[in-house]
């Protein structure tokens, strides 16, 4: 090894010569690249790894991708397997040299190639693999429409249409498209148009003269591909093999699950099928094992709310609820949560279903009813792991809050998700389900409750001053114009950046309620979750979600009509 490299990864990463030595001697006899290895060996953080490579091989470094627009011959002439496979792409053009971030300082084969492609001259820069990910994600977004052509090589290809009956590989990769079936391209090509526009979930809908494809994007559907109505069974019939599922059965629902491939990010699909009077009905869940967990600082949380939250998850003892309806970001809440925990010298454990995402140093365990793996099953044997801090993917039952309840009277602190509208009712459910109010005033620490809302498109948000419908909506809730820079308010007037809906990517709005005495006297006494909201309101110990999305609205972050959608009126 180079000394000026090793001194490097001595004086900058921390390590021992000897921990340089053995990487050293592994990455030569397993063949790996002595960067990666470093990484899964867990000597160095992904950034920290490519700031010393950086510096050793003259290449610059740049953390956040975020407001980067890749060049249009980049996107022109890359394939988009291409950028996913070696994670590689354009960030700026200067005096006919393409600067490309990478991820892997090592690997510069692929580098040739896409000179080749781009008939210029390619600079390399560093950054990190989510920041590239995502970043490829928004380039190609507007690109000619991947389906539209798979659809159209379906058409040409009438003998192809039936399914092929083989079973879909452990892991497969949607970009290899080369040998594949018209019909499979076709779905594959589906799946990665959703993946490639962030989408959550795809349904695939029947209707009495077309097949009509919808993506779930920031909470929103949105219709998109329409496949002609005489394929509808065998596309049907292809994606309830990719999840295992009967195809012959056809008149009951089903669930199935597949783990596919896009480059080197898995995605866990989990595929949902119900029988209507014009077929069945599919909708397909994304997760993107790939995807980054965010930080507290990221979530959306403003320096109040983060200041409460930070404190309370840095309690030895007690519970944490994090409430709100399905698919209001509780989950990353916690994860944003649990990432900010110093898990060296803590015992985290996590049980959920599904686990989303892989969180470095936590031990996460899914939920198996079938083999009897449930949520209360799982936490019995949690406290015979010597937990610190446990993480419960939601209290669906008595018995499973009473021993998280218990687990955290003996010394232990949990988090979790439960089903409520506001962060009141989440103290109010656990005595509804049977927990003794003694135990609840006693354990409980926090209810958060939360909703999301699409941020306003950084490429077209632009102050204007409201029409008279606009003033009579910010009236409505008692904002003046006057609280406005200028009596101007933000919105997106629509751009391809944003498929003209003025909105890219979501942000959250917070409820805070701190269990302190007059709380837990209230729950003693069972009282009402809107007795204990307003007296929490008025001593100024709460702010409600309502008012939180309004401060987003005078900060420009999100609209007023996003804050209307997802909050009720504060009584």
């Amino acid at each position: 090894m180079d000394p000026a490299l090793q001194r490097l990864l001595e004086t900058e990463g921390g390590l021992t010569p000897e921990q340089v030595k053995d990487c050293a001697a592994l990455a030569q006899d397993s063949g790996q690249g002595l960067d990666r290895l470093l990484v899964t060996k867990g000597y160095l953080t992904e950034a920290a790894m490519l700031k010393i490579f950086g510096r050793y091989l003259s290449f610059a470094f740049r953390q956040d991708l975020r407001d980067i627009d890749v060049p249009k011959i980049f996107v022109d002439r890359v394939p988009v397997h291409f950028a996913r496979s070696f994670n590689l792409v354009g960030v700026e053009e200067v005096n006919g040299t393409v600067q490309v971030a990478t991820c892997a300082p090592y690997e510069l084969h692929p580098i040739d190639d896409l000179a080749t492609m781009l008939g210029k001259e390619v600079d390399v820069l560093l950054a990190p693999k989510a920041e590239i990910t995502s970043l490829i994600n928004r380039a190609y977004k507007t690109k000619a429409d991947v389906v539209d052509e798979a659809i159209s090589d379906l058409e040409d290809d009438e003998n192809l249409i039936t399914l092929d009956g083989t079973e879909i590989e452990e892991g497969e990769n949607l970009l290899d498209t080369g040998n594949k079936a018209p019909l499979v391209k076709l779905v594959n090509m589906v799946l990665f148009q959703a993946l490639k526009m962030r989408a959550s979930d795809v349904h695939v809908q029947p209707y009495a003269d077309r097949l009509q494809v919808r993506y779930r994007i920031d909470g929103v559907l949105y219709d998109m591909e329409s496949p002609p109505k005489k394929y509808q069974d065998a596309i049907t019939s292809r994606i309830k093999v990719m999840g295992k599922m009967d195809i012959a059965e056809r008149r009951l629902p089903q669930d199935g699950r597949a783990t596919l491939r896009i480059g080197e990010s898995d995605v866990d699909v989990r595929i949902s099928s119900i029988p209507t009077t014009y077929g069945e009905r599919i909708v397909m869940r994304l997760l993107d094992k790939g995807a980054r967990v965010y930080k507290l600082s990221e979530i959306g949380l403003d320096k109040p709310n983060e200041d409460i939250l930070r404190k309370y998850v840095n309690f030895t003892h007690g519970v944490i609820f994090v409430t709100g309806p399905t698919g209001s970001g509780k989950t990353t809440t916690l994860y944003a949560a649990l990432t900010e925990l110093n898990t060296q010298d803590k015992n985290v454990l996590t049980i959920e279903d599904p686990v989303e995402y892989n969180l470095h140093g936590i031990s996460q365990v899914q939920v198996n009813v079938k083999k009897g793996l449930t949520f209360a099953a799982g936490l019995r044997s949690f406290l015979r792991q010597d937990p610190d801090i446990m993480m419960i993917g939601e209290v669906r039952d008595s018995e499973t809050a009473d021993i998280a309840i218990r687990a955290a009277l003996t010394g232990h602190l949990v988090l979790s998700t439960l089903h409520t509208n506001d962060a009141a009712s989440a103290v109010t459910r656990m005595l509804d389900i049977g927990v003794e109010p003694y135990l609840v005033a006693s354990s409980v620490l926090l209810c958060v409750a939360q909703r999301l809302v699409r941020v306003i498109c950084p490429k077209c948000k632009a102050a204007a001053e409201p029409d008279l419908e606009g003033r009579k909506k910010l009236e409505s809730v008692g904002l003046s114009l006057d609280e406005f820079p200028g009596r101007k308010v933000t919105a997106g007037k629509g751009c391809d950046y944003c498929f003209n809906s003025g909105y890219v990517d979501r942000t959250a709005l917070y409820e805070m309620l701190p269990i302190d005495e007059p709380v837990r006297v209230r729950v003693m006494e069972r009282s009402g979750a809107s007795t204990i909201k307003h007296e929490a309101i008025e001593r100024g110990t709460l702010r409600t979600l309502r008012r939180d999305g309004l401060n987003k609205v005078r900060a420009g972050v999100t609209t007023i009509d996003e804050v209307l959608r997802v909050t009720q009126k504060d009584e």
